[in-house]
């Protein structure tokens, strides 16, 4: 993954700057002075940012936690009575947790868990293939409709990864959203072309697993 460009703005470097000067501060008095010029600096910054538009949020890496924390988002845009859409791509086939919790928003949000689970359960690229562009053709639907506000595709990097869909297609389907419109993709592996067209892009780390270190089960409410 390429490393975060620098933006050069002035105020987020001063932000920066004063963060570090108040860690390092010598007293409360000198310490509640820089606190007190963050705070303005951090002011500016928020005032400054007017551009309102919809955003293409990726989550990937090796790392737990990455449809997790677009579950977050899902749940935020819920919270303001946007519609929301979920695809999952690979995971249907775990039926998980989330899916019964989710459910409870009634019309609100649409759940299409249209995976057959891992591949190496499936063990038929063919169909995993079919399934996949299934899948993509309803996430297409929901992403062309104007009152759908955040659509999540869950796994679909994994899909990518595999060859089951194409950059390309996805690529194509993107620039078909509304302005206003916020997608989400999830999974390990993402393509350089998608996260050069994406807007906000978080690359989870992993450190330590109990299930690589301490043969720890898959167990529910943590994994699923």
């Amino acid at each position: 993954m390429t490393q975060p460009t620098d933006t050069a703005n002035p105020l987020d470097a001063a932000a920066a700057a004063l963060t570090q000067e108040a860690e390092s501060a010598s007293s409360e008095e000198q310490y509640r002075r820089k606190m007190q010029r963050r705070q303005e600096v951090q002011q500016r910054r928020i005032a400054d940012r007017t551009v309102e538009k919809g955003l293409v949020i990726i989550n990937t890496g090796n790392g737990k936690g990455k449809t997790t924390a677009a579950l977050g988002m899902v749940l935020r845009s819920l919270g303001h009575g946007y519609q929301v859409a979920i695809v999952q791509f690979i995971k249907g086939a775990w039926e998980p947790a989330e899916k019964a919790m989710l459910e409870r928003f009634g019309d609100q949000l649409s759940f299409h868990a249209m995976g057959e689970g891992f591949t190496w359960d499936t063990q038929d690229r063919d169909r995993d293939t079919r399934t996949a562009q299934a899948a993509w053709d309803t996430a297409l639907s929901y992403i062309r409709n104007p009152e759908v506000k955040t659509i999540l595709l869950d796994e679909v990097n994994i899909a990518l990864k595999h060859g089951f869909l194409s950059v390309e297609q996805v690529l194509a389907g993107l620039a078909e959203k509304p302005e206003m419109t916020h997608v989400i993709l999830t999974g390990r592996g993402a393509p350089q072309a998608l996260i050069d067209r994406a807007d906000l892009v978080t690359e989870m780390t992993l450190v330590k697993h109990p299930f690589r270190e301490q043969g720890v089960k898959a167990q529910p409410g943590i994994e699923f």
